[in-house]
């Protein structure tokens, strides 16, 4: 029988963590973070190799503590208004195999009380990365509509992220696809639910939704001049 790697105590550990997101009460419950938390992500990581392999051999599911695809509880509160130390949620990048940070082309999840979705695409690209990809989309617009509105891709994901508000320079303000060329963030999404989440098929559900987004990745990597 099949359990769940994400369960209902996960998320009630991340409710208690953001009414006392504190030093003190994370140390006094370091062991619920690691038992409801930490290693059943790793393990999640760990079994969502294969399915992720035969989606494309290009992307890793890193299952270690520190530089993997789990990310660190840590917030980075040096350039932040909020100074509190602890993420409240749970985050997952399955990233391109030649990716080195959280800009690399991935398959997202994020687990967050009353905030659970899938996202999958490039978020914050650098100025380089961000040129190539509207260069693709200009050059070639019928490969973008086609890759954007694949059935099974628009039937389940919303394209997200901050977008300029003028033409980016260089390109005609009245170009047919200027809405996405404006992008910063070439991502997309899908809700979900806490119950979702914690169902016993969810990895395979949550693969099923990365494999749809097929034809959106395979455009980005292929602006890139990665491989899919």
């Amino acid at each position: 029988m099949e359990t769940s790697h994400i369960t209902p105590e996960l998320f009630a550990y991340f409710r208690e963590l953001k009414q006392n997101n504190n030093k003190e009460w994370f140390l006094g419950n370091k062991e619920r973070y690691e038992r409801q938390v930490r290693v059943p992500l790793q393990r999640f990581i760990m079994d969502f190799e294969q399915p992720l392999r035969r989606i494309s051999p290009h992307f890793r599911a890193d299952p270690r503590p520190v530089g993997g695809s789990l990310f660190r509880i840590y917030r980075d509160v040096r350039f932040s208004p909020d100074k509190s130390p602890y993420k409240t949620h749970g985050g997952i990048q399955f990233r391109h195999e030649q990716g080195r940070d959280v800009h690399a082309p991935g398959f997202y999840l994020h687990l967050e009380p009353a905030n659970v979705f899938a996202a999958v695409g490039i978020w914050h690209p650098d100025s380089a990365a961000l040129g190539r990809i509207r260069e693709a989309i200009a050059s070639d617009p019928a490969a973008w509509l086609g890759a954007k509105s694949d059935p099974g891709f628009c039937e389940l994901y919303e394209l997200s992220g901050e977008s300029l508000k003028r033409a980016p320079q260089g390109y005609d303000p009245n170009h047919p696809q200027i809405d996405d060329l404006k992008r910063k963030d070439f991502i997309a999404h899908v809700e979900l639910s806490e119950d979702d989440a914690c169902t016993p098929d969810f990895l395979y559900r949550y693969a099923r939704l990365c494999d749809r987004a097929g034809p959106f990745m395979r455009f980005l990597t292929d602006a890139l001049d990665l491989p899919w």
